[in-house]
């Protein structure tokens, strides 16, 4: 038998199987083009949204560009949607405006402009009626392509509803543990009985709030006791304020005691302290100006029982002499932080551990001895 026919079937296998290899290589090629050579096909989008003034209606957008075409959405403090864009066509669009559903003047205060897709095609914007099913905004990172602008009224003598504070006496100093009285007169501007919140506050932190009912056009003085107690000294901003209106002033506050340490308790492991601080800072236990440790960052204030901890690798005799230093700054930053002076000294105190042990046993046998006498007394 003849081997011939044999050797060429191999030939015109082998053939095929050769072609069928690069086919599918060209395939896979193909396939994997926009990998190879960079093109991306995922809707992309860039949008500049500005601080501006507006008269309430509409909103301009500094600059957007969509690669397949969509719409600009402004909300804001909530998702609702207060404007939508007309349908915009791909590539870049400057100084768009974007108007108000119902022409309402809504579109003031912080909002966001936010890049939408038209995935369905019709050039119909349908967010919100399929649920985010459809037209989902264009994402970077996984986030929603979007900015955040201020909006303000572009109307200085717009009409407001607010009450207004007409005047605000206040003390101009006082001490960190007392309570002022704040008096200001507030105005109804308007013609109609309105009843709003009157607020003091104390470096934009609310103290005091009342409600205030005024009919149209009156005006009445409001009165507020405020404790200071726990307040930084210096000089602070106080105000009063109504929805759209306030009343601003300053007042200097001394702080109420002379700044002081006092060692409550101590043995080898931790000293307590007392304190009594008119900055921000921590206490420090030294041995010859060595640091053997801090406690935590303590505000501006008295403070009772404040523990301070020995570092671990300090070793301390009950004999040693140490001292309890106030310090201005962060324990975490011990060597930028400076001593706490009052009339020229530092704010310290010097103790042995044996001495603080020995005045708590003292204590201890006066208050048996009262207890006795309480006894015999009976």
């Amino acid at each position: 038998m003849s081997s011939r026919p044999t050797f060429g079937t191999i030939k015109r296998v082998a053939a095929i199987l050769i072609a069928i290899t690069v086919v599918l290589a060209a395939g896979i090629v193909v396939g994997q083009a926009p990998v190879i050579f960079g093109v991306d096909d995922e809707p992309s989008a860039s949008i500049a949204f500005e601080d501006q003034e507006s008269d309430g209606v509409s909103v301009t957008i500094d600059e957007v560009t969509l690669s397949d075409g969509g719409f600009v959405v402004i909300t804001g403090a909530g998702d609702e949607s207060l404007a939508v864009s007309t349908y915009l066509e791909d590539g870049t669009h400057e100084n768009l405006t974007v108007e108000s559903e119902e022409n309402e003047t809504d579109l003031v205060g912080q909002l966001t402009a936010t890049v939408h897709q038209d995935t369905t095609g019709d050039e119909t914007f349908t967010y919100y009626e399929t649920e985010g099913e459809e037209d989902q905004p264009y994402l970077d990172d996984g986030y929603p392509v979007s900015d955040t602008a201020s909006v303000t009224p572009d109307d200085e003598e717009a009409v407001s509803d607010s009450f207004v504070v007409e005047s605000m006496t206040a003390p101009e100093s006082a001490t960190t543990n007392e309570t002022i009285g704040v008096v200001a007169e507030v105005r109804n501007p308007t013609e109609f009985d309105q009843q709003q919140v009157v607020e003091f506050r104390l470096n934009g932190t609310v103290l005091e709030r009342q409600i205030l009912e005024l009919d149209g056009g009156e005006d009445r003085e409001v009165s507020f006791e405020v404790d200071l107690s726990g307040t930084p000294p210096g000089t602070q901003s106080i105000g009063v304020y109504t929805d759209d209106d306030g009343e601003v002033g300053e007042i200097d506050l001394e702080f109420h005691t002379d700044p002081s340490v006092s060692v409550v308790d101590a043995d080898t492991d931790e000293v307590t302290v007392d304190v009594a601080t008119p900055e921000d800072g921590f206490v420090a236990i030294e041995d010859d100006d060595e640091v053997l440790g801090t406690s935590d960052e303590l505000e501006a204030g008295e403070h009772e029982n404040v523990s301070v901890a020995f570092d671990d690798d300090v070793t301390v005799d009950e004999d040693d002499e140490l001292t309890a230093v106030v310090y201005e700054g962060e324990p975490d930053d011990v060597e930028s932080a400076e001593p706490l002076e009052h009339d020229g000294e530092p704010v310290e105190e010097t103790f042995t551990i044996a001495d603080v042990e020995a005045e708590d046993e003292s204590n201890d046998e006066d208050d048996d001895d009262d207890n006795e006498d309480d006894g015999d007394d009976e």
